[in-house]
């Protein structure tokens, strides 16, 4: 159900800390558990980003989302430069918001030289107000409103058209002054061994045109003139491990481009989606970024010469491979119960509101105590949330030194899907978010009131007393 420790381990938590190289960039982030800068200070504590996360606590609060800032730019380099050095033609990393959708994180990828892929009309404002620039942003989504498609067009962001109906609502929005920058996502019917809620290259989803309807909807395009389609789209799933998927859609995706030329399209660029996973507990085993650009760029490369089209375009929209292992979540342990010969559970003042993941896909997680890093693991136990639900339980037979009321408990690469898809379930506030760079620490998300939870509610004067 949730994540199961080895049994019978009694290491530390140090035990997770990235292996020291020559510099950070040797170290590949989604191959780690921690953030690159985690270490062991002089006082026995966890410290990220040069902060000892007790003080960060003791701070901002807790629950708090801790993201370093070095970790999120590594990644962010790592695809950058692995593109440029593996594609000879143009390429462009996109960083898949949906992850993790915020004005400090938008900022940083932005500056980082990447664009931002988005999902709805939320996500796009908040990547436009970050300042990034309309040309890096694309908009994805299966049932996109006319409100949203009309603010991408307005904004000149490139829109990747999933559907029929949304194909023909941008045709009938479209004006000959202002042609709508347009991409298609296909489906393209390539399986991957992930878990079946994350997977959407198979032929059975919700995601993109069919293959089959792929000459009728190059057809239908290229005799709408205010439509200007520049490229093409397909996304085989998540937290993928295999490489062979990604080699078999690139390939695929090349001979969709050659068949659109065949239709007057002017398609210049793929993008081939993201879905490089990252380790989570001690046995995941991901390629490393670089590993898996080269893979990429080399098939694609291929592909073109083999049906003699020159290079496209390449993009690529990594999302939790760029931002999971950035960013560590803090708690504070409170209550304990103990069932003879059964278990015992340590509860935490957060849980499923600040990390649905676990009782959403049954994801596995690791946990470190912060303040007791070098303290050999003794107890097994069950972290439980705070929610009243049974279900609510972050980690499972998890190995932790003796615990008590008051030590501070990091959750590792809680960065994608963690803020994202944290709801105020049981009228919790939602936590607070800090970035943290050489010893400073700073606020990128406040932590939500009470007044804030009441504040879109409405009393009708009736039911006043």
């Amino acid at each position: 159900m949730v994540s199961t420790h080895p049994a019978g381990v009694q290491n530390a938590g140090t035990q997770y800390l990235p292996q020291r190289r020559t510099t950070s960039t040797n170290i590949s982030p989604n191959q780690e558990l921690l953030p690159l800068t985690a270490q062991a200070n002089s006082q026995g504590n966890l410290e990220i980003g040069g902060c000892d996360v007790t003080t960060l606590v003791e701070q901002f609060g807790s629950p708090l989302y801790i993201l370093d800032e070095e970790t999120l730019r590594t990644a962010c380099q790592q695809y950058r430069d692995s593109f440029a050095k593996y594609y000879p033609g143009e390429s462009q990393v996109l960083y898949a918001s949906k992850a993790w959708n915020c004005l400090a994180v938008c900022a940083i990828a932005a500056s980082e030289g990447l664009g931002i892929d988005v999902v709805s009309g939320g996500e796009l404002y908040t990547a436009l107000t970050a300042g990034v620039s309309p040309a890096k942003i694309y908009l994805h989504g299966n049932n996109k409103s006319r409100e949203e498609l009309t603010l991408a067009i307005d904004s000149g962001v490139t829109i990747v058209a999933d559907n029929w109906y949304e194909l023909r609502t941008l045709a009938s929005l479209s004006q000959s002054e202002q042609p709508i920058r347009l991409m298609l996502r296909l489906t393209p019917g390539i399986e991957c061994h992930t878990h079946e809620y994350i997977r959407t290259g198979h032929l059975d989803s919700k995601f993109g045109f069919d293959p089959n309807d792929l000459n009728e909807v190059f057809e239908f395009v290229s005799q709408q003139p205010n439509l200007n389609c520049v490229g093409l789209h397909a996304h085989i799933g998540s937290q993928i491990f295999e490489r062979q998927p990604h080699r078999d859609l690139a390939s695929v995706m090349v001979q969709w481009l050659r068949d659109a030329n065949k239709y007057g399209l002017n398609v210049t660029e793929l993008n081939i989606g993201g879905g490089l996973g990252i380790k989570y507990v001690e046995s995941d085993d991901p390629p490393s970024i670089d590993e898996w650009v080269k893979a990429i760029c080399e098939v694609v490369q291929a592909a073109c010469a083999a049906e003699n089209l020159p290079l496209p375009k390449l993009l690529s929209e990594p999302g939790r491979s760029l931002i999971a292992t950035s960013c560590v979540t803090a708690y504070t342990v409170g209550s304990y119960k103990t069932i003879p010969e059964i278990r015992t559970y340590v509860s935490i003042d957060g849980g499923m509101s600040d990390n649905p993941r676990p009782i959403t896909y049954q994801s596995v997680y690791r946990a470190v105590i912060a303040n007791k890093l070098s303290e050999p693991h003794t107890e097994t136990v069950t972290i439980a949330g705070k929610h009243c639900e049974s279900g609510d339980i972050l980690i499972k037979n998890a190995q932790l030194p003796k615990t008590e009321p008051g030590d501070i408990l990091v959750v590792m690469a809680t960065g994608a899907y963690n803020y994202s898809m944290a709801s105020n379930y049981n009228r919790l506030p939602r936590p607070a978010a800090v970035v943290v760079a050489n010893g400073e620490a700073n606020l990128i998300l406040q932590r939500e009131t009470y007044q804030d939870l009441i504040r879109q509610d409405c009393l009708p004067e009736r039911l006043k007393n």
